[in-house]
């Protein structure tokens, strides 16, 4: 019999980047069934670790300063932890009684996201991102999903800059092809996530296929809930945004529009990033910041996205 083995667990502030090591937190759940886990994060990142089995605690870091550093201390200081996970490379474990701890270093620039958080615990084999999904969560989703036949192919055109927008005029053409009689999801619906603010990116893709295959969800459902949602999908194709990133967790295949940002770093794990004809590089040298009000992602036609999803569901089916 095993004795309680509490972890502590310290995620990125950033969700999406949370999102990206999440499959380290996730073998630690099946790796160690004795253990108990306190989950750190922000207000962005926290609640989507909030179904995690045997989670004791989840506690939100609303600020990163020093003052809040050392409210965190106190709130954690009187365990003698088994395991304690820094993923924002904190100082933190260094000053709590532990058995061992795990500290993530500086960004390396050529190795992705999700194997450096591997990297961290030192595991030989890479696990994917995953969030852990309650019934509730699952319920809350499955209700506003309607019953229905065919494959889901879900849609997150959303993103935190207009710069990596990708026309939405060229999602739906995309959807169109995919979803169409001769489509390799002939038949299937169409699911669309994000944001309430991200309805307006979605304005033409939702007309793609008639209204009854539509599954419209911006706005309605919170992001582990999201997360649920798209565990029904068969399909995934989005930008460079967390919503790629859920789908991931959600164990989605992926098809990520890159433009102005490092598919080396953030392509979708379980898919392919899709870019145009410039490189990373080119776009910087336009927009040395990548934070000006420029469309970037005007030069991918939709035909080389259409491309890279058939290919990608081919390999599936075969």
């Amino acid at each position: 019999m095993h004795g309680r083995f509490p972890i502590l667990y310290i995620a990125e502030a950033d969700a999406e980047e949370a999102v990206l090591s999440s499959g380290a937190l996730a073998h630690l759940v099946e790796a160690i069934p004795h253990a108990t886990f306190t989950v750190v994060g922000s207000p962005a990142s926290a609640p989507l670790f909030a179904d995690t089995p045997r989670l004791e605690r989840l506690i939100i870091l609303d600020r990163d300063g020093r003052w809040d550093w050392i409210a965190l201390w106190n709130q954690v200081r009187e365990t003698n932890w088994g395991l304690v996970v820094d993923m924002r490379g904190s100082t933190l474990s260094g000053k709590l009684r532990r058995q061992k701890r795990a500290v993530k270093g500086k960004t390396l620039p050529d190795v992705h996201l999700v194997e450096q958080a591997a990297r961290v615990l030192q595991l030989d084999e890479i696990p994917a991102p995953k969030l852990f999904v309650g019934r509730d969560a699952q319920e809350a989703a499955d209700a506003l999903i309607p019953v229905g036949e065919g494959p889901i192919l879900a849609i997150g055109p959303g993103v935190d800059w207009i710069g990596k927008r990708w026309p939405a005029d060229r999602y739906a053409k995309v959807a169109l092809s995919l979803l169409g009689e001769d489509g390799p999801l002939a038949g299937g619906r169409l699911m669309i996530v994000g944001e309430e603010a991200d309805r307006d990116a979605a304005h033409s893709i939702r007309f793609a296929v008639k209204r009854e295959r539509v599954i419209e969800l911006q706005g309605r459902l919170t992001r582990l809930q999201t997360v649920a949602a798209l565990s029904r999908a068969d399909f995934y194709i989005g930008g460079d945004s967390l919503w790629t990133q859920l789908a991931v967790a959600a164990g989605v295949p992926a098809v990520g529009v890159f433009g102005p940002s490092d598919e080396v770093l953030r392509r979708p794990w379980t898919g392919v990033a899709v870019r145009g004809p410039r490189s990373l590089q080119e776009f910087i040298d336009l927009d040395p910041r990548l934070n000006q009000h420029i469309q970037h992602m005007m030069d991918l036609p939709y035909e080389r996205v259409l491309k890279a999803s058939k290919k990608l569901l081919a390999q599936l089916a075969g």
